[in-house]
């Protein structure tokens, strides 16, 4: 055991450069959910990878963006902060489309964090590899980066190589957590995760950031070999509830439904899910309902 690696891995970015989807890549499992929409990802997020000779526990966090929101505030902060004490420092960027000048502010930003910085660039899948190496002397300018890979989140792509180079990187310690362990997340943080995916996935147009979910009641009925979750989706106004329940409840009911598969396939039991829509006014704006709702920025 004397030569085991064990650390901790921020994965950093700005929004929607595929920081979730490389995130349950390499952890095997949904836990963090994505969509196209941008700022999905609201809270930092534990995901823990066994690998021969160690253990990489990785942390997904929100993107980072200018906050306008009391929310979007806290999002960035919990970003920012997951970041400083790691051991490896993933930044990602999209090689499609680049944003080098969006990416100096944050990039000066990492010259503070105490761990060794990679440069990661997603979706290569959608891009000719020769517009690859101006792309790496781009930001290699920016930042002395320890290491540059190229991967594609979506195929897998580069993923095995990354992990290589970041175990390199780890020091020498007894793994953090039990083999068993995958995430720090709770079965109630995932399913609301869950809900919420679905929501954005059918109200994006209209509702694209002012929804939350909590999970009221968890029961298992192993007799019947079936959870009853009942859940409550929290909005900022009353013409968003009822955009969100649609005509004769017909939008929840798809809501309920997708997120109910889902669901099942992460519990790998039945499940029958209830799920309310409350109001609960410019939560996103209100310090007390960011706190009521999970978004406390002393989370975790």
């Amino acid at each position: 055991m004397t030569s085991f690696k064990s650390g901790f891995i921020s994965i950093l970015g700005r929004p929607n450069v595929g920081k979730s989807t490389l995130f349950n890549r390499i952890i095997g499992e949904k836990i963090a959910i994505v969509t196209e929409r941008p700022q999905t990802t609201r809270n930092r997020i534990l995901g823990v990878k066994n690998v021969e000779g160690g253990q990489l526990i990785f942390l997904d966090t929100p993107g980072l963006h200018e906050g306008r929101s009391e929310l979007n505030r806290r999002m960035v902060q919990t970003a920012i902060t997951s970041s400083w004490d790691v051991d490896v420092l993933l930044f990602m960027i999209e090689a499609q489309s680049p944003q080098v000048e969006e990416d100096r502010k944050m990039i000066q930003a990492l010259k503070k964090a105490k761990g060794t910085c990679f440069l990661v660039i997603n979706k290569i899948d959608l891009v000719r590899k020769e517009r690859l190496l101006p792309l790496m002397d781009q930001y290699q300018k920016l930042h002395s980066f320890a290491k540059i890979i190229p991967v594609s989140a979506a195929t897998g792509e580069g993923v095995d190589l990354l992990m290589e180079e970041i175990l390199h990187f780890l020091p020498v310690s007894p793994p953090y957590y039990p083999e068993e362990t995958f995430t720090d997340q709770t079965e109630r943080e995932i399913v609301s995760e869950l809900i919420r995916e679905k929501v954005i996935e059918q109200t994006y147009q209209e509702i694209p950031y002012s929804s939350a979910v909590i999970i009221e009641s968890f029961k298992e009925r192993p007799e019947k070999e079936l959870v009853v979750i009942q859940g409550t989706i929290f909005v900022e106004k009353d013409s968003q509830k009822k955009i969100l329940i649609g005509k004769g409840g017909q939008r929840l009911k798809k809501i309920g439904e997708a997120a109910r598969k889902e669901i099942e396939a992460f519990l790998g039991k039945r499940v029958y899910l209830e799920l309310w829509v409350k109001v609960e006014r410019d939560w996103t704006r209100d310090p007390r309902a960011l706190d009521e709702l999970g978004y406390s920025p002393h989370r975790r």
